[in-house]
């Protein structure tokens, strides 16, 4: 890339992408900080979109889509084929970009891109995935086909712990069949947002057909009131999804709205108890539990919860937290200070209620980054329902165990919870698997997998207060919700008249 895509992302104040181009803020616009969470200092500003700015996007989108959903599905799937090269090209720099404000640690940014990309080769065969069905001779010389259509305008809502995973979540479908599309991104992490634009007009996108408008709840009003606005994706908070959901949904848009997570993993006695540390080390404290499918809470059934937090006890002091850039580090900062003091008190709480703090991460410092937003992993034992630390999403390195006393018990807790994103269960009795993966009341099951997120060609979204709306994200499921159903019943001239008819058609 040359030197105008780096200074978009490198500028004192960030702005937007409109009509293919970089906009800069309004004159007298609000500014938000974007920090480095390592070192706790504002690296730079990002300008907030007032609603006439979201209604130039939006106006620029619009007026775009008629050529681009005319535009064959070959050449579409080209534009994605050639955006993928361009990110893998620029790995590095959106890497750092993720690293720099966001704070999860190098080698978990390149996961990040990687999963993201998955979707992206998932949107590269949208030929195939668009093909509908036909059915010759329904009636004397009648036949009937389906076509699935793009919807025209569709906006995505996008949170900080996945700057580029859950927009490409959204967006490379949403273009691939056919869409427009303005991403609203996280204020706390705009620049990956801004880079993706770049590479997508330099792989042939046209003006106007992605958009990035940076801002806060402002701007998301304004898409979800826009009257050109067709659809909706969010990824968020419960409250927050259900807003969206409410709002948009009142104003005649389709939505999908994935929010909150509690994810619990039961380990059975029989599980590989190694195997099972490992995970939850992995699980629980990656990308500092900034993960909507982190597990939070350890369900220890019989007599291993003994064993198990003895083993925790000694792993969770050793991860290595450091600036995400460090190479040696398994852990970074969390994202802001106020989300910091915010997972502190959750802590705070988890030991005010009685539950028994056994590692206390937080009067950690980093030598060199001690005004970084770092927290060491915690863990607690004798958590229980009702509790604030195991009722609510902490989104932070915290880990909770509770003890159950057998399989229907575990079982209980989970589909007692208002959550049902993820959830996973260790053993080695492939008859408890199956019986667990059937009564469960969540979306997404990991049988010794801990975080069991599904690849792009399934689709990924959870069950009760953690999903709004009827469809899933990306896979079959990305491809309905960014499409419409129409169904041709066609016959022509030949020689044939039945006269009117005036009961209902029965194709005799």
């Amino acid at each position: 890339m040359g030197s105008s895509d780096t200074n978009l992302t490198s500028a004192a104040t960030l702005g937007h992408w409109i009509d293919g181009q970089a906009v800069g803020p309004e004159t007298g616009s609000r500014r938000a900080p974007v920090y480095n969470p390592a070192t706790g200092e504002v690296g730079r500003e990002v300008a907030l979109a007032p609603a006439a700015q979201v209604d130039a996007a939006v106006r620029s989108a619009a007026a775009a889509f008629p050529g681009w959903a005319a535009t064959p599905p070959l050449r579409r799937a080209r534009v994605m084929f050639k955006f993928k090269e361009l990110v893998e090209r620029n790995v590095d720099e959106l890497a750092r970009c993720i690293v720099a404000e966001h704070g999860k640690v190098y080698s978990d940014a390149l996961g990040e891109i990687t999963r993201g990309l998955e979707v992206v080769e998932f949107a590269c065969g949208i030929p195939q995935l668009l093909k509908g069905e036909y059915s010759e001779q329904v009636g004397t010389g009648v036949d009937m086909y389906s076509i699935r259509q793009p919807l025209g305008v569709c906006a995505g809502i996008t949170p900080f712990n996945f700057p580029v995973m859950v927009p490409m979540w959204m967006f490379p479908i949403a273009l691939a069949t056919g869409n427009t599309f303005i991403l609203k991104p996280s204020e706390r992490d705009p620049s990956a947002s801004l880079l993706m634009a770049r590479l997508l007009k330099e792989a042939g996108l046209p003006d106007g057909v992605f958009n990035v408008v940076n801002g806060d709840k402002e701007a998301v009003d304004a898409l979800l009131t826009h009257p050109q606005v067709a659809a909706v994706s969010f990824v968020g908070s419960t409250p927050i999804a259900k807003y969206i959901h409410e709002t948009a949904s009142r104003h005649g848009k389709r939505v999908q709205a994935l929010g909150g997570a509690k994810n619990h993993m039961v380990v059975m006695p029989d599980a590989d108890l190694d195997q099972a540390v490992d995970a939850l080390i992995g699980a629980a404290y990656g990308s500092a539990g900034e993960r909507c499918m982190a597990v939070s809470i350890a369900v220890a059934v019989g007599d291993v919860a003994d064993r198990l937090i003895e083993r925790l006890a000694e792993r969770v002091p050793r991860i290595k937290v450091a600036p995400g850039m460090d190479k040696t580090a398994e852990m970074g900062p969390l994202v802001t200070g106020a989300h910091l003091a915010k997972v502190r008190g959750y802590v705070d709480a988890g030991v005010a209620e009685g539950a028994k703090l056994v590692v206390d991460g937080r009067d950690l410092k980093v030598a060199g980054a001690e005004k970084g937003f770092f927290l060491g992993g915690c863990l607690f034992d004798g958590v229980k329902p009702g509790m604030k630390i195991y009722n609510e999403e902490i989104f932070g390195p915290v880990l909770g165990i509770v003890r159950a006393t057998g399989f229907e018990e575990a079982l209980k807790l989970i589909n007692d919870h208002e959550f049902g994103n993820g959830c996973a269960i260790f053993t080695r009795d492939g008859d408890a698997a199956r019986e667990f993966a059937t009564r469960v009341q969540i979306g997404m099951v990991g049988i010794n997998v801990p975080i069991p997120v599904p690849m792009a060609f399934h689709s990924f979204g959870g069950w009760k207060a953690s999903l709004f709306g009827d469809h899933h994200m990306h896979g079959p499921e990305g491809v309905r919700f960014y499409t419409r159903y129409k169904a041709v019943t066609q016959r022509w001239p030949a020689g044939i008249r039945a006269g009117a008819e005036f009961v209902m058609p029965t194709m005799k």
